[in-house]
């Protein structure tokens, strides 16, 4: 067998060979040598550890021929086997790695049963969570090898949102633990061998328009491809907390299911503009609720009563589906939140109209103080609406509409479209303290002077 050598690892590639954790995901921009990186860990896992079983997937068929298998079968000459007809490679040791791909959402079932020691998911953000929670389920085996996930990654794609939670938001639900996941930035500016054989490249990196440079450039994870609203941005939107004064209008909107109860506060300044303030986001799909199962309607409004404890609300907004009535009760869910002391009012129905109001309030406007501000602003409290406005994307059918999936994206969303779409009253201007004759009590002026003890020549005033 011919001696096979890894070659010479960037820094960034270095980490990614050494990291231990159960789930590593690498790269963040375009040019990290990321598909490079991927083919050398297999090769190396397979090497290291006779026996071991690993998996290697693509989106498409035609992506992980020209990406791994080829360049694969000319690394790994004289040192493993390669069988089309099964797509793998076999070493004298008896380790193998699988080549897969799932075009569609199904076709990760075809793995349920399996057992892999290692896995990797190259260009992770291509697949949706649902398969990468199936492909998660594959990984075990008893023996002694090391249980590794790898991912490559970069912005953008139907998968943004959760490799987006777990490796840059650090957003873990109940069972997944914070030390199992590590990530490891890369950008062009790493691969040292890339700028020098094509300095090309970063050339036309640097050229593209703005959204899609600082994405496939900097490796920035609030702006991707088929983002629907760009506009998002954090050094904009976000505002340090701050005392909202007591006479400004809070409004509060939701969205409500089982999967997921999501409402959030609003106050309303004398000049229309708002603060988003106060977060509740609580559902299946972050295990919350009653045994991780979410809210029923009852334990829903006792949860909102209690968030929001003696503060004011003019309105309680909500999508217009939760006045249709039950089969089982023939009551709406409106009826019940009303029965658990919370009034709701229903907000529009039109989602393209909704989404146009959101766009509208997320605008700079030249404030009265000169400065130029959105008339929405967002304390980091609200740490669900933050992350998963910038990740929703445009409908592939319906371009001018957002995507309804993944459905845990549009929760937050939608319950800011019900607000940013409802007819706001601005807060009432302030008035100087005037007498309050409840409070002090009622007096007369005093009587006016006797003529005689005016100045001489002074006219007689009347008060």
């Amino acid at each position: 067998m011919s001696v096979w050598r890894i070659g010479r690892p960037n820094d960034k590639q270095r980490q990614f060979f050494l990291a231990r954790s159960r789930f590593v995901a690498y790269g963040g921009a375009r040019g990290g040598g990321k598909s490079w990186a991927v083919r050398k860990k297999a090769a190396g896992l397979a090497i290291r550890y006779p026996g071991i079983r690993i998996l290697l997937l693509r989106r498409t068929f035609p992506e992980l021929r020209e990406n791994h298998i080829l360049p694969m079968r000319a690394d790994l000459a004289g040192t493993a086997l390669y069988r089309d007809s099964d797509k793998s490679f076999t070493f004298p040791t008896g380790s193998r790695i699988l080549f897969g791909y799932c075009d569609g959402e199904a076709d990760v079932l075809r793995y349920q049963g399996q057992e892999f020691d290692a896995i990797f998911l190259d260009e992770a953000t291509q697949f949706t969570e649902f398969q990468f929670s199936t492909l998660t389920a594959c990984l075990r085996g008893a023996n002694p090898f090391p249980k590794r996930f790898y991912l490559t990654c970069n912005p953008g794609g139907v998968g943004h949102g959760w490799v987006k939670r777990l490796f840059i938001d650090r957003q873990y639900r109940p069972g997944e633990r914070a030390e199992d996941y590590t990530f490891i930035p890369a950008t062009v500016y790493d691969n040292a061998v890339l700028l020098q054989s094509d300095p090309d490249y970063l050339r036309t990196l640097k050229a593209l328009p703005e959204r899609q440079r600082r994405a496939w450039l900097d490796g920035c994870w609030d702006l991707f491809e088929g983002q629907y609203f760009p506009e998002f941005d954090r050094a904009v939107h976000l505002v340090r907390p701050f005392a909202i004064p007591a006479h400004w209008r809070r409004y509060v909107s939701i969205d409500y299911g089982m999967d997921m109860l999501a409402a959030y506060w609003f106050a309303v300044d004398e000049e229309g503009a708002a603060v988003v303030y106060r977060e509740v986001y609580e559902g299946r799909d972050n295990g919350r609720g009653e045994d991780g199962r979410g809210h029923i309607i009852s334990a829903a409004a006792a949860r909102l009563r209690q968030a929001a404890g003696e503060e004011p609300v003019e309105a309680w907004l909500a999508p217009p589906d939760l006045w249709n009535r039950r089969q089982e009760t023939g009551r709406s869910a409106a009826q019940l939140f009303w029965e658990g002391g919370i009034p709701l009012t229903a907000t529009g129905n039109d989602r393209l109209a909704g989404w146009m109001a959101v766009r509208e309030w997320l605008a700079p406007r030249r404030c009265p103080d000169g400065a130029l501000r959105p008339r929405l602003r967002i304390f980091p409290c609200c740490e669900n609406l933050i992350r998963t406005l910038p990740a929703l994307r445009h409908d592939e059918h319906r371009p001018e509409d957002a995507a309804l999936t993944p459905h845990e994206l549009t929760h937050a969303p939608d319950a800011l479209r019900g607000f940013c779409s409802w007819w706001i009253d601005p807060a009432p201007r302030r008035r100087p303290p005037g007498r309050d004759l409840l409070r002090d009590g009622f007096s007369l002026p005093p009587a006016p002077a006797p003529a005689a003890a005016l100045g001489e020549g002074e006219p007689l005033r009347v008060i």
